[in-house]
């Protein structure tokens, strides 16, 4: 598991290159808005910092994404000037596909259930280095950056709302917020049709869900299940998980855009969303690359 120190290591490398997201007032609490980072979500923290302490990366890197982790890797790549080789499934959204390519990325195209098998294959082909989405200490460093940030900001923090899907996220925020603060509470967010982090800790061991059954979520970038790390983090550092439904979470994306002023994707609402229900602590805003005709359906509405 990782400690603090990776945490504050992870900062000093990545700040030449991403936004100090400030805190914004939102009804009862707080945003931390990581939509406003170039790529549009939290995810450049853990790439940035795992690259770069690649010791190899002549032979360029490979990632596996549903979108958000896909764009970071291809910033961070073209940053270092290595080529950046990316599987994504072909439920995508468009707008993160294309978004992938215009930062010079080549983009491979496969089932849901076949990204990880073929990343891996493209690693043995090419002598690659793999960047996962969340299952590498150095990635989950990158994103607990935002914890150290959160309690930099707001001493009076209380509690911290947090999407949850493979985990790297919450494992890295959790770990800088107990160690820092360890009154504070940090609270996972979920959809309910991909709530098995949720099922996971009422079980007191990590639950399996069929990728199919946790897709049907309109969350894209939460379709994801915790590895053996990022779940040692959560069975660890969580004390709490709220699960929201689909209607809560499109409110929430319209509702940030109309109240907030903010862009967020279905899966950078989540937290917003839970938060309602806690009526308190900061809801991080996980990312924004929404799909444009989704959201002018929503604020149509």
């Amino acid at each position: 598991m990782i400690s603090l120190d990776d945490v504050r290591s992870a900062a000093a490398v990545i700040a030449p290159h991403v936004v100090r997201t400030p805190l914004l007032p939102f009804g009862s609490g707080w945003l931390k808005p990581e939509n406003l980072q170039p790529v549009g979500a939290f995810k450049l923290r853990g790439a940035l910092n795992a690259l770069a302490r690649l010791e190899d990366r002549a032979n360029g890197v490979v990632a596996y994404s549903s979108g958000n982790h896909a764009q970071a890797v291809a910033f961070a790549a073209r940053l270092h000037g290595v080529p950046a080789a990316i599987v994504m499934p072909d439920n995508t959204p468009a707008v993160k596909v294309e978004a992938t390519r215009a930062l010079g990325a080549e983009v491979f195209i496969v089932g849901i259930t076949e990204r990880v098998e073929r990343a891996r294959a493209l690693v043995a082909e090419r002598g690659a280095a793999l960047i996962p989405p969340f299952d590498h200490p150095d990635v989950i460093a990158g994103q607990g950056t935002i914890g150290l940030e959160v309690v930099e900001d707001l001493p009076g923090l209380d509690s911290v709302v947090v999407p949850m899907s493979g985990g790297g996220l919450i494992s890295g925020v959790a770990t800088a917020v107990k160690a820092l603060r360890p009154d504070v509470r940090v609270i996972g967010a979920e959809p309910a049709l991909a709530a098995d982090i949720a099922e996971s800790l009422r079980a007191g061991e990590l639950v399996r869900w069929d990728p199919l059954r946790r897709a049907r979520t309109v969350a894209d970038a939460l379709r994801d299940e915790p590895s053996e790390l990022t779940w040692a983090h959560i069975r660890e550092h969580v004390d709490d998980v709220i699960t929201v439904s689909e209607d809560e979470v499109l409110a929430a994306v319209a509702d940030l855009a109309r109240s907030a002023r903010l862009v967020a994707e279905p899966s950078g609402a989540v937290a917003v969303a839970a938060q309602a229900k806690l009526g308190r602590g900061v809801a991080v805003v996980s990312g924004g690359n929404v799909d444009p005709a989704l959201l002018a359906r929503l604020l149509a509405a």
